[in-house]
């Protein structure tokens, strides 16, 4: 187990409010706000702040959808083949990672941001 500064447990904290916030009103995209917070106020590798992301948004999403479905928001049944797709895109790239520059994954996530803003924006 790594030691942690106890003087970022408040960033950490922070950084985690933010995500499970985005996660909250838009149903996911937390980990677009975590891993640039984890990278840079918490001072974690890139390499580590995005599996901490993975870690972290989880458990935000089962929270969300567990909010969503209770209000009667969720379709399960809709939802089951993109759950589907998502495991075996997950694990693939839980697999490919490790093999990946941080330079593409960087830029690779750069983009999704971006086109996820535009998509909302337009």
């Amino acid at each position: 187990m790594v030691k942690r500064d106890n003087s970022k447990t408040l960033w950490y904290a922070l950084a985690g409010a933010a995500a499970g916030v985005v996660n909250g009103f838009f149903g996911g995209g937390g980990g677009q706000v975590l891993v640039p917070l984890l990278a840079g106020k918490c001072g974690l590798d890139q390499r580590k702040a995005f599996a901490t992301s993975v870690a972290v948004i989880a458990p935000l999403c089962a929270l969300s959808a567990g909010i969503y479905w209770f209000r009667g928001d969720l379709d399960l049944a809709l939802a089951l083949p993109y759950l589907a797709g998502g495991l075996v895109g997950g694990f693939v790239g839980g697999k490919v990672f490790r093999k990946l520059s941080m330079v593409w994954l960087r830029r690779a996530f750069a983009l999704l941001i971006l086109y996820g803003g535009v998509r909302a924006f337009l």
